[in-house]
């Protein structure tokens, strides 16, 4: 879920042509609701990346207000029709993702034929068309995206929702019949929300004084949600008391679509969360994961015996009290930089510094205050590293190489050759756009650790 933006869209390619009825039932809506849309923009399926987007009619400079969104427009868990008691029995949805409340106010909204929020639901996306990874067979999540930690992460998503339908969700609508009709009380529709909500909803940040709260709860914004996602992107939102404002940040001109982002995301996540990758090498955020275990794994097989185990173990042990390494975890390499810089300079540190050393290292219980600027680990200092740095590094990330299904040639073969990537499936298309992005950050580690 966003905190700033929305999803270039979350289905695949409709190639149908532009229905008014919906936008023009959506724009009268917006009018009786407040929700004002600047007369230099357009909500059009033409001339956008896909589906639905908004368009600039006119040229519009920076700083322009394209749509301002009343907050009593919005549609959350507190503007819904049931928010009284939804706040009365909010003990009882607590989940771990903090979406029940939300989810259970869609879910009657979207069956309530006096819906305020009709015409907005007219312009979702057909929710059996979904592209999240979620939704693909599993065999083939796995055969696309192997490697990429995007199976691992759907198992958990798929698991969670199935635990909350079942344990928080059918429970509430059973004990309030009058409110959900029998076709709503379905697994594969919640999943289908929750999937909309990931893609499609917002979350407000929460002020500098408020770090310490619990984060906000996700809300649905009409027209700040059929903004589709760039990277390099030339709108805003900003949030006020009483709306919601969409802001030009870059000059648009005439005719081009106007593009919000999410913030910062790496291609795996895209596609986890919104069922798209961008193009290779359009996304500057894009990042590769070298697991925890695998730099473990790889630093011992460097062992000869027992008593050199033992200790790497000892050493692994150390590095999780000191909270730099986990069982779960992993180290995240940017395009430009190493997002884990402390806890990958520290894991080689301590995994390859000599036998005496951490034993001062470990009776010190951790850090020195003068550290070495040789230990630098931004992605131009790599080859600076030492010796026995670079080589455990590489032979980490031989390992997550490993765990792909194909190799960059691969890659590259099917990217190189347009005819051959366009008989590509939409899916095939994302993910060989996921593979590619990682695994050409990691070759890149290859050739600096030589």
């Amino acid at each position: 879920m966003a905190t700033q933006a929305k999803r270039r869209r979350v289905v695949g390619p409709a190639g149908s042509d532009d229905d008014p009825a919906p936008v023009a039932s959506f724009l009268s809506w917006c009018q009786r609701v407040g929700l004002e849309l600047s007369p230099k923009v357009a909500v059009s399926r033409q001339g956008t990346v896909a589906g639905y987007g908004m368009v600039a009619r006119e040229s519009v400079q920076p700083g322009e207000l394209l749509f301002a969104v009343p907050r009593a427009a919005l549609l959350s868990q507190h503007t819904c029709s049931i928010s009284g008691v939804l706040e009365r029995e909010r003990g009882a949805l607590q989940s771990q993702s903090g979406w029940v409340p939300l989810l259970l106010a869609l879910l009657h909204e979207m069956q309530a034929p006096a819906s305020p929020w009709s015409p907005y639901f007219a312009l979702w996306p057909e929710l059996g068309r979904l592209e999240h990874p979620m939704f693909w067979p599993e065999e083939e999540r796995r055969r696309l995206l192997q490697g990429t930690g995007v199976p691992e992460a759907v198992e958990k998503d798929l698991a969670n929702i199935r635990s909350e339908y079942y344990s928080i969700v059918l429970p509430f609508m059973d004990a309030h019949p009058d409110l959900f009709s029998p076709r709503v009380r379905s697994l594969e529709l919640y999943r289908q929300l929750v999937a909309l909500v990931m893609a499609y909803s917002f979350q407000e940040p929460l002020e500098e004084e408020e770090d310490e709260k619990e984060p906000n709860s996700p809300l649905m914004v009409p027209a700040a949600d059929i903004l589709n996602h760039l990277a390099n992107h030339n709108a805003n939102l900003e949030y006020s008391p009483t709306c919601l404002r969409m802001v030009a940040i870059q000059p648009i001109p005439k005719g081009h679509e106007i593009f919000n982002t999410y913030g910062q995301m790496a291609n795996w996540q895209l596609i986890h969360m919104y069922g798209f990758a961008e193009p290779y090498p359009n996304n500057m955020n894009d990042t590769a994961d070298i697991q925890m275990v695998t730099v473990r794994e790889a630093a011992l097989q460097g062992t000869k015996v027992e008593a050199e185990r033992l200790l790497l173990y000892e050493r692994w042990d150390f590095l999780c009290k000191l909270e730099m390494v986990g069982e779960e975890g992993a180290f995240v390499i940017g395009r430009e930089e190493v997002l884990t810089e402390e806890e990958l300079a520290a894991t080689l540190k301590v995994l390859c510094m000599p036998a005496e050393e951490f034993r001062e290292f470990k009776d010190q219980n951790g850090w020195e205050d003068d550290k070495s600027e040789d230990d630098s680990l931004t992605i131009t200092d790599i080859p600076k590293l030492k010796a026995s740095w670079r080589q455990l590094l590489r032979d980490s990330v031989l390992l997550t190489l490993q765990t792909y299904a194909t190799d960059l040639k691969t890659e590259q073969d099917l990217l190189s050759n347009k005819e051959v990537y366009a008989a590509l499936s939409w899916r095939e298309q994302q993910a060989l756009q996921v593979r590619y992005g990682q695994k050409m950050i990691l070759h890149r580690l290859l050739e600096l650790t030589c």
